[in-house]
């Protein structure tokens, strides 16, 4: 498949099929992420893949609450992938707060989005979650407190009729400048 067409599908999956994810189709999405840039080859990150149906359940559940709801498809993925942010090398701690630019945190979204891409191209869907209770969730996965976990990402097969929506963007013309702003 064309990297263009493997963009275009993939998509946010909100409904999963019950169906178990293969441990090695796991495993080739992490290697994908594994294999993704980092500001001077930092690697900031630990992945915990959760496939326990019962510590998935829970931590499923701190996705959402009764006031914010938008996230109650996650009990359906049958794995959730945790990032934790680890501790980088001093250059780039250092050069990020020179700069005010995060670059743990653009490392871990380059990251993220190489495991979906892998993802989709297995014919499985993933969300990036960035809503959830994340003390709750680090308590689940005993990940130390000094540790930070942007994101989660929901992992399994959609459902069989998930339709490929068309993606709605800013007309193209309004979001590139060649040479100036």
């Amino acid at each position: 498949m064309k990297l263009l067409e493997l963009i275009n599908q993939r998509q946010s999956v909100r409904r999963y099929s019950s169906q178990a994810v293969e441990k090695e189709k796991i495993e080739q999405c992490l290697e994908a992420a594994y294999l993704s840039p980092s500001a001077c080859n930092a690697q900031p990150w630990k992945f915990i893949v959760i496939d326990d149906p019962e510590l998935k359940n829970k931590i499923a559940r701190q996705t959402y609450d009764p006031i914010i709801s938008f996230n109650r498809f996650v009990p359906q993925a049958p794995v959730i992938i945790a990032i934790v942010v680890e501790k980088s090398p001093i250059v780039p701690r250092v050069g990020g707060r020179i700069k005010d630019k995060p670059y743990y945190l653009i490392d871990i979204g380059i990251a993220a989005e190489h495991l979906c891409l892998q993802a989709t191209e297995l014919g499985l869907g993933t969300c990036m979650l960035g809503w959830f209770n994340e003390k709750a969730v680090k308590k689940l996965l005993n990940v130390p407190k000094e540790r930070s976990m942007p994101l989660l990402i929901s992992l399994g097969y959609p459902i069989d009729d998930y339709p490929l929506r068309k993606k709605i963007r800013k007309a193209y013309e309004s979001i590139r400048k060649y040479n100036s702003y």
